[in-house]
């Protein structure tokens, strides 16, 4: 089996999913892969952004339609995977739901590995519903490591 050349890692800014960056991040720094950090979000409908904007007056409405929390994600992510080993590091914002997003990243960047936390495995809704650990795994095409996180 050869090294992974390119490690996705999904985040969504918690505490818990940046322990599993920064295990893909050693995972990609032990194999010398570049780790794509990858968050999804949802955008948010015009007339819910005109209306912040109205709201928010001129002097802050680029908050409104800047970064989004996603990208925020992303940023601390980034920072806490260049200690645990990273150093060829990208970063990614997906709109739309955790599972398509991920894929379509993994897809894109052929990445050979999939990494995400644990979190909501275990749940009466995941098990009810799907959670986003259980429906990666089930869904990709590539290898999956779930990072206990919880």
């Amino acid at each position: 089996m050869t090294a992974y050349q390119t490690v996705v890692v999904g985040t969504d800014g918690s505490d818990s999913s940046f322990l599993a960056v920064e295990r893909a991040a050693a995972i990609a720094a032990d194999s010398g892969a570049t780790l794509v950090i990858a968050s999804a979000y949802h955008p948010r409908e015009g007339r819910e952004v005109a209306r912040l904007q109205d709201e928010l007056g001129s002097d802050v409405a680029y908050q409104v339609v800047g970064s989004t929390p996603a990208e925020e994600s992303v940023r601390a992510a980034a920072e806490r995977a260049r200690p645990a080993g990273a150093t060829k590091i990208d970063t990614v914002v997906v709109a739309g739901d955790p599972v398509a997003a991920l894929a379509e990243v993994v897809k894109q960047r052929r990445a050979d590995l999939l990494v995400v936390g644990n979190r909501g495995l275990n749940t009466l809704t995941g098990r009810l519903l799907g959670s986003v650990p259980a429906e990666a795994a089930r869904k990709s095409g590539v290898d999956v490591l779930i990072v206990h996180t919880t």
